[in-house]
C-alpha cells in the first residue's frame, strides 16, 4: 500500500476569495502609504512646516541677538552714551534744548 498525500483541490471560491484578500489588502496598505497619519501627505505637509518654523527661529534668533547687543551697550557700569540719549527720545519724549520741534495738525 503506498501512501498517497491528499491534495485539496482549489475551487474557484477560494481563488475568489483569495484575490480579493490580496487585493483589499494592498489597495489598504497603499491608502494608508500615501494618506495615512504616518503616509506621504502628512510628511509633506511636515516638511513645509519644518521650513516656516527653521525661518521663524532664524528671526527669533536675530531679534535675540540685537536685543542682547542694546542690553549689552546699557550695562550698567558704562552705558553707551548714544543709546541712552535715544531711548529717552523715544521713550519719554525728551528733546535737546537745541533741537526744533514742529507740531503736525
Amino acid at each position: 500500500m503506498s501512501y498517497r498525500p491528499r491534495t485539496r483541490r482549489r475551487t474557484f471560491g477560494w481563488q475568489l476569495f483569495t484575490l480579493v484578500s490580496c487585493t483589499a489588502l494592498s489597495a489598504y496598505f497603499t491608502y494608508h502609504t500615501v494618506a495615512g497619519r504616518y503616509g506621504l501627505q502628512a510628511r509633506t505637509a511636515l516638511s513645509s512646516r519644518v521650513t516656516i518654523l527653521e525661518f521663524e527661529a532664524e528671526s527669533l534668533d536675530h531679534a535675540r541677538s540685537s536685543i542682547k547687543n542694546e542690553i549689552a551697550l546699557l550695562a550698567p557700569d558704562q552705558p553707551d552714551p548714544d543709546l541712552v540719549a535715544e531711548i529717552a527720545r523715544d521713550v519719554l519724549g525728551y528733546a535737546r534744548p537745541s533741537d526744533r520741534i514742529y507740531r503736525l495738525r
